[in-house]
């Protein structure tokens, strides 16, 4: 809902980025399997040969040629970048030390994604990645008639912190082929957007977004541009320890598209963007049901668990976003809502509808066409990306804790969780739980009911 607004990042030589292709560096993407399953029951899964790329976001980068930053903490280099166009032709991004650098292990079929890595040069704060099908192209994914299914240990993830595993209306080469400013592409991990239209992206279109940069004031490696970086964006997973919830954002665009002015959504223009930022979410506490996901709950946060998510539909048409869980060797249907005037345990449209009405919130999803557009944008084609951040803006308190914080956490809608609503502030989890960490594994993707037993 209100994520991704402000993500913490590496801070190595100053946290530079572009999208030239340095050369101090080799890229060597990790290694990680998927399966791809028919039939039924998850016992006709074939295993598929994938890696993982890091963000261009958290990447170093540098004058072509040498070793000046292109930007430094949260300053643009105005030598070098004395606009986007030329910024984008005069700074080159580097190769990533996965491990070492920014704490990423792969390993068979298993992503471990930690949150504070000291290394000889920097210390980085969280990552984003996406899976690939190939060294310069991202894995696409159609979800419409299908179910994605992962497994996913969240037991060192406290509060304040969000490991998100989701999909993005992303370009599948990352935008290499349609802005000649970009020559580094998918295999640097350009090309990202979501729902919240977010300015922090440093590199967008093939140009630095250094137009009315403004460094953050809470945020020593971030801050925002003139442009967003806006798609539609299916959330299959958003959690901690403590809170969890699936979200579909639709948009009124297609594909990446890089927003200005009220088309973004910023500030008290919220609900005038081009995509619903809010989303239609199910969150089990705050649906009503306080002791379904958590440590020793129904959901057992403290042991690792599978998650299937199953997009009912056809075509281009989506109906029903259906979640389940197996723990333990046993299959868990979701948690029905005990909301009064709020029926079901699953996304559709009489859910969404009831659920805006009852908790009072400006239905935004419904006005950027609801799952009909959800739909329209999963069957052109998303990418996956699995990410661990926390939250400069409102310290993750809309997932797991009290928010707005002025309200009566009684009130319908506004409780999410049990954590304080003063925990989450991004210098106390990034100092008191450098060893965080999510692990995300055993991805399959088949047809209803071809991933899993249910048992």
């Amino acid at each position: 809902m209100y994520k991704k607004l402000a993500l913490a990042s590496l801070s190595l030589f100053g946290a530079a980025r572009a999208q030239q292709v340095g050369k101090e560096t080799t890229e060597t993407h990790p290694k990680m399997t998927w399966k791809q399953c028919t039939g039924t029951g998850g016992t006709s899964c074939t295993s598929k040969s994938g890696s993982i790329t890091l963000d261009s976001n958290w990447r170093w980068a540098h004058v072509t040629g040498g070793y000046t930053n292109c930007y430094t903490d949260n300053t643009w280099n105005t030598t070098s970048c004395a606009d986007g166009a030329t910024c984008a032709k005069n700074c080159a991004i580097e190769g990533a030390d996965y491990s070492g650098t920014y704490g990423i292990t792969a390993g068979s079929d298993a992503l471990t994604l930690k949150f504070v890595t000291k290394g000889s040069y920097s210390t980085n704060i969280g990552s984003r990645t996406y899976l690939m099908a190939s060294d310069t192209k991202y894995q696409m994914f159609n979800l419409i008639g299908k179910e994605f299914t992962f497994d996913v240990d969240v037991s060192k993830l406290p509060c304040g912190l969000n490991g998100a595993l989701y999909f993005v209306e992303m370009a599948e080469d990352g935008g290499l082929s349609k802005y000649s400013g970009n020559k580094a592409g998918a295999k640097y991990g350009t090309g990202y957007c979501d729902a919240q239209c977010p300015h922090d992206i440093k590199w967008l279109n093939g140009e630095a977004n250094s137009d009315g940069w403004v460094p953050s004031d809470n945020d020593k490696n971030a801050g925002s541009g003139k442009y967003g970086s806006c798609c539609p964006e299916m959330d299959i997973w958003e959690a901690n320890s403590i809170s969890t919830a699936y979200t579909p954002h639709p948009c009124s665009v297609s594909g990446q598209t890089r927003c200005t002015g009220t088309d973004c959504g910023d500030a008290n223009e919220r609900y005038n963007g081009v995509c619903d930022k809010d989303g239609c979410d199910f969150n089990s506490y705050r649906m009503g049901v306080k002791d379904f996901y958590g440590p020793g709950m129904t959901i057992d946060t403290t042991k690792k668990f599978t998650v299937v998510t199953q997009f009912i539909g056809s075509g281009s048409s989506l109906s029903d976003i259906k979640r389940f869980y197996v723990q333990n060797g046993k299959t868990i249907a979701n948690s029905e809502s005990t909301i009064p005037g709020v029926t079901g345990s699953s996304i559709t449209e009489e859910f969404c509808n009831q659920q805006k009405t009852v908790f009072g919130d400006t239905s935004s999803f419904k006005a950027k066409g609801g799952l009909n557009a959800m739909g329209a944008s999963l069957a052109r084609g998303h990418v996956l990306v699995m990410s661990l951040w926390d939250d400069h803006a409102v310290n993750m308190l809309w997932l797991d804790s009290t928010y707005p914080t002025d309200k009566d956490p009684s009130t319908p809608g506004v409780g999410r969780g049990t954590c304080a609503t003063d925990s989450g502030k991004p210098e106390d989890v990034e100092s008191k739980s450098p060893d965080a960490a999510v692990v995300y594994s055993n991805i399959r993707f088949g047809p209803i009911g071809s991933t899993f037993t249910a048992l």
